[in-house]
Parts: structure tokens; sequence; C-alpha cells
């Protein structure tokens, strides 16, 4: 009796836990599924602003939206098969999925691109700039973020606990951490899939990408594009035919007497050659329904009524910077890279030549200057790649001046000036400043001297004064670098540009405001519109004889050629390539290419696909292939390694410096 008691106990046992079972099971697919979908849902809505916007994007890209959907359940079944917790893993995995999104959406207001992959590289450079951001609009989404990871974390008290055996959670986990791997590197069944489902990348916009993809996918698509795909033309005899081509330009060059106007130099002496790239500068008086109370930059209005001028083509707005120095330096072009990518943070690990190497060569000292610390953009190790001698970052000033966040921008040309003026060889220096980056919410000069007047906000107004006064200040270093070299016996040339226009305000709001531009929509703008908003002042001054000259706009990839042109230089193979592309387009872009007569367009025309189809594969063979072209031309130059005394100058004072400083801490008896 006792027996079969027990049995029916047992029975009732059963008959309660499969409940238990079926409940736990359903709550874990529910778990697993609703919460990507809303995950999905609540990322869109974060980055796009509007739950409008975000249910349109859904209904009308319903394949899209079940991708991001797949991928965003990859990543919690993956951390799910590490934790063993529903919520623990819920939480972790909204976590990061907001982080992304909440980056996203500050990267896209701040500079008009969204994150990245490769932004996770960035570690000090990111967090250093978003200790500057700040806004109403971030904090509230950083605050959501929080509270609904705190609930999905809460819901451990709540959901039956779930188990599964450890083995079916490693299957689980690998299987997720393969279609990661898949989407990443868009394996051929995963480009099925991408296809199937109608994914258009666009990796020369790449917030149209996020906006069209949706935030998970797009950022997953990107993954791939950490690793620059070889063209399709490229091999040895396309770069072979690239060499020859060179080789005649050069020729014609040396042959075309008309095409170099005289440039008066003292006899036997090399000129100094100095950039400067000055940060965040631009002309505020363009501003369409914008008057100033006096001209804030009277210099350079000056010197483009008297000298050689005109616009530098950025492939920036807002930031990086980098990318601008990449172009001038080297002058490779940000458009045959993917969009959003750094090639100082993901590219440039082996020598590479550019100009500092260039003119190394011809027996200049060749410095960097840079009013910023050093790790910032990987410049430390970079510049000795690009064949830089010395690189002079914030941490060799010594006391140098504040102006508002950063040192000077005088500060800055009178470190100029004592370089020049202690050195014996010419120099090249490429100098960038750092005074006037962003951001501009707060007067940080105090006073703004030059007022704005136009239909703008308050807020608008003050973002544009503040501006504006370190705009003058950038203005009146030039002019103290003209006063000094004016008087000066050695031949000097000044390349002044600024890298990028500034980020006056979230959504472009100063130029919305004062009519620049007609939008806030960046992917709205027209080709003109794209124009202007990627237009800096270039201006040139020599104390020698120089032609006066109108440069047009030309992008920053095409300057160095250019300059060399003026300087009556042999150009290397890759700038006389740089010069010979710049004659058909001056202007290149991603999105927009200005040809010979100043004409507009989104790409170029079948006409010039040959000419920049040798640009991209000497581009690519220089960066990531065999430097076939180093075969056929300019040997030397082309396989320069880097400089084995780089900084040593620096770094030996410096070292003096400390231990001078420890001596003078010892008892005088020990000294």
């Amino acid at each position: 009796m006792q027996h079969l008691n027990g049995a029916s106990q047992e029975r009732v046992k059963k008959k309660k836990a499969s409940p238990n079972r079926l409940g736990a099971t359903l709550t874990l697919i529910l778990f697993m599924v609703g919460l990507p979908v809303l995950s999905v849902i609540g990322m869109e809505f974060l980055e796009r602003g509007s739950m409008s916007q975000t249910m349109s994007w859904l209904t009308a890209n319903q394949p899209l939206f079940v991708l991001n959907v797949i991928l965003t359940f990859c990543l919690l079944a993956l951390v799910y098969a590490i934790v063993g917790s529903l919520a623990i893993s819920g939480a972790i995995a909204t976590a990061v999925l907001g982080l992304m999104a909440l980056i996203s959406y500050m990267k896209v207001k701040m500079i008009g691109e969204p994150f990245f992959p490769w932004d996770i590289l960035l570690n000090k450079e990111s967090m250093d700039i978003a200790s500057l951001v700040t806004g109403k609009a971030a904090l509230i989404r950083i605050i959501a973020v929080i509270i609904i990871v705190l609930a999905v974390l809460a819901l451990r008290w709540v959901i039956p606990r779930v188990t599964i055996p450890i083995i079916a959670r490693a299957g689980l986990g690998l299987i997720s951490l393969y279609a990661l791997y898949a989407f990443g590197i868009k394996t051929p069944l995963a480009s099925k899939v991408i296809d199937h489902a109608g994914v258009s990348e666009i990796v020369w916009d790449q917030q149209q990408n996020y906006a069209n993809n949706g935030l998970a996918l797009a950022f997953t698509l990107n993954v791939k594009n950490s690793i620059v795909q070889k063209p399709d033309t490229y091999n040895e005899s396309a770069i072979a035919s690239a060499a020859a081509g060179i080789q005649q330009a050069e020729v014609s060059g040396a042959t075309g007497a008309g095409l170099k106007k005289a440039v008066s130099l003292p006899a036997g002496k090399k000129p100094n050659v100095i950039f400067i790239m000055s940060e965040a500068f631009w002309d505020p008086t363009l501003l369409t329904n914008v008057k100033f109370s006096e001209d804030p930059v009277p210099t350079i209005h000056r010197l483009q009524k008297e000298s050689a001028t005109g616009y530098l083509l950025s492939p920036q707005f807002g930031g990086g910077t980098a990318n601008v120095e990449f172009e001038v330096l080297t002058g490779n072009s940000m458009s045959f890279l993917p969009g959003g990518s750094i090639p100082y943070q993901q590219y440039v690990s082996k020598p590479l030549p550019s100009l500092a190497s260039y003119f190394a060569g011809l027996g200049y000292k060749s410095m960097g200057i840079h009013s910023y610390e050093g790790w910032f953009w990987d410049r430390n190790t970079v510049y000795k790649q690009l064949g830089f001698e010395t690189f002079k970052s914030s941490e060799y000033f010594t006391n140098p001046e504040i102006k508002g966040y950063f040192i000077s921008d005088a500060e800055v040309a009178r470190n100029i000036i004592a370089e020049t003026d202690k050195t014996e060889n010419p120099m090249f220096i490429y100098t960038v400043t750092m005074q006037n980056h962003g951001p501009y919410d707060e007067p940080r000069y105090g006073e703004n001297k030059y007022k704005a007047e136009g239909n703008l906000s308050a807020q608008a107004k003050s973002i544009l004064e503040t501006y504006t006064q370190g705009a003058h200040d950038a203005d009146q270093s030039l002019q103290m670098l003209i006063d000094h070299y004016a008087e000066s016996d050695e031949p000097t040339m000044l390349i002044f540009y600024g890298d990028h226009l500034p980020m006056l305000g979230m959504d472009y709001q100063v130029y919305k405001e004062a009519g620049f531009i007609s939008t806030s929509n960046a992917n709205a703008w027209t080709l003109e519109e794209n124009k202007k908003m990627h237009s800096t002042p270039l201006v040139m001054w020599s104390n020698f004889t120089m032609p006066k000259e109108g440069l047009g706009t030309i992008s920053a990839s095409f300057l160095g050629a250019h300059v060399l042109d003026m300087l009556q230089l042999q150009k290397p193979a890759n700038f006389t390539l740089d010069s010979e592309v710049a004659k058909q387009t001056p202007g290149l872009l991603g999105n927009l290419v200005i040809d010979s007569n100043g004409e507009l367009q989104a790409k170029a025309p079948e006409s010039m696909q040959p000419l920049i189809t040798d640009y991209r594969n000497v581009q690519y063979d220089l960066m990531f292939g065999k430097q076939f072209l180093a075969n056929y031309i300019d040997h030397e130059y082309l396989t320069k390694s880097s400089q084995p005394n780089y900084n040593s100058e620096l770094t030996a004072a410096a070292d003096g410096g400390h231990a001078e400083a420890e001596g003078a801490r010892k008892p005088a008896a020990s000294q």
C-alpha cells in the first residue's frame, strides 16, 4: 500500500512539473524573441529620435527589420550561452545595444557619421571628445537606457527560472557566434540572405546606409570594411600601365614650360615649407543671412585678394581631422576607403610615402607640430611611418599659453617661429592647431568681440560668436607668422587652411538658422550645399615672389601636388598622378565630384574613370598591395623606411629635463 501511495505521489509531482516546464519553455521563447524585437525598435528610436520615423522604417523595410532582430537575437543568445541567466543576459545585451545606439546618435548629431566597428579602437580619443559633449536630449536617452537595463535585470525576480543543459547552451552560443561572423565578413550564405532581403550597402554614404538598413545590420556589415578589399582592377600589369602614364606625365611636365610660372628664390636657398591646418577654421562671414559687427578674419580676406587662394574640399565635416591630414600628407583619397574609416587608426602600420619623407629626401628637416597630446589619432606612431624626423606634440611645449580649453594658436605660431629660427636646414613643417576645437556652447573666450546680427536664436547666436572669436585668433596667428617671415632672410612659404567646417550646434543648427543650408538632413542636401559644407578657406603666402593665382576648389588629396608645382619641384610618382587626376577632377569626394569646368556631379562620369581607376590602384598598391609601382618608378622614395632617429631630439631633451629636475630635488651634497 505504501508503494502504491509513493507511485501515486510521483505521478502527481510529474503532472505539476509538466505545466511548470511548459511555462519555463514559453518564457524562454518569448524572452529570446521579444527582447530582440523590442531592442531593435528601441535602438532605431534612440538614433532616429522619432517613433513615427521608426515605425515608418519598420513597416517599409520588414525584411531588413527581421535581419536586425536576428542579429540582436544572436548577440543575446551568445551572452546567454556564456552567462546562463535569462535576465542577466538580457540586461547585458540591452546595455550593449543601448550604448551602440547612444554613441551613434551622438556621433550623427556632432559630425554626421554613425557608430562604426572601428570606432571601438579609438578608446581614449572617443572618450576625450565625449567628455566635451553635453545636451538635454543626450542625457534623456542615457537615463532611458539605464532605466530599461535595470528593468530587464529586475525580471530575474519575476520570470520563471529556466535551465538548459550546458551542451545545448554551448551549441546555441557557437551557432550565434558563427551567424554574427558570417554577416560580419559576408560569407556566401550570408550574402544570399542579405541579397534576398534587399539590403543595399551604401559605403560611400554611411548615414544613409544606417538609415536604410538599421543600426545593428549596418554596423555588422561594416565589420568587413575594417579590411579594405582589393580592387578587381588591381594587378601588376595595371600598375605597370599606371607607371607608364606617370612617366609620360613627368616628361610632358618637364617640357611644358607654359605650365610653370616664375618663382623667384634667393640663389642656392631652399624655402621653408610650412603647412598650417587650423582646427575647424572656416570663414563665418560666408553665412547667408548673418552680419558681424566687424571683420573677424581680416588676414584671410586680404590674402584672398593678394595671393594664391581658393578652397580646400575636405572629406570631413565637424571632426575627423586625421583624415584630412592623411589626404594632404600622402596624396591619397578617403573616397577609396570605407566611409567613416580612420586610416591613422586602421591602416598606417608600415612606412607610407608622404610629403614628409619626400622633403626629408631633399635635405629638409621634416617636423610635425600639434598642440594636443601625441597619442591622439595615433599620431605618435603614424608620423614615424610617414617619414617625419620629429613630432612636437603638446607634451613638448614649455609652459604654453592656454586659451579657452586648449593651447592657443598664438602659442603654436611662436613654436613654428622658434623651430625654423634654430634649425640650420630648411624645414618642412606640418602643423595642426587645437585652440578652436568644439564645442562652442559656452562663451569660453570671455567677452566675444565679434557680434553676430541676423535671424538667429539666442543659443545659435552664442555658439556662432564663440566660434568666431576663435576663428579670429587663428587669423591673427597667421598674421603673426607673416609679420615674422616678412622680416626673415629665410625664404618661407605658408599654406594655411581649415581641416573641416565646425560643428555649430546639433543638427547643423547655426547653418540651418542662417539659411546656409535648406535642411538639417544631410542626405537631402543639394550638390552645391554638399560642396559648401565641405569647403574651407585655403590661402598661401611667401616672402619670395610667387604667382598670384586662383586655385578654385581642390580636394585635400591634391593640395600637396599643387604646392610642389608652385615651388617648381619635381614631383614623386604618386603626387604626379595626383596632378593628372586633379586636371580632370579637382574635387573628388565619395558622393561629390567637381570637374575641370567647375561643374558638380554625384559621381565621376565614364570619361574620367580610367584615370581614377589608376589612382585607386596606385593607392591600394602603396597602402595594402605588393608595391609593384616601386619596381617601375621612384623606387628609393616609394620604399623609404622611417627615420631611425625619429623624435630622438625631443625625447633626449625631455629626458635631460627630467634628469635635471630630479637632480634639483637631491640634497646639495649628493649632486
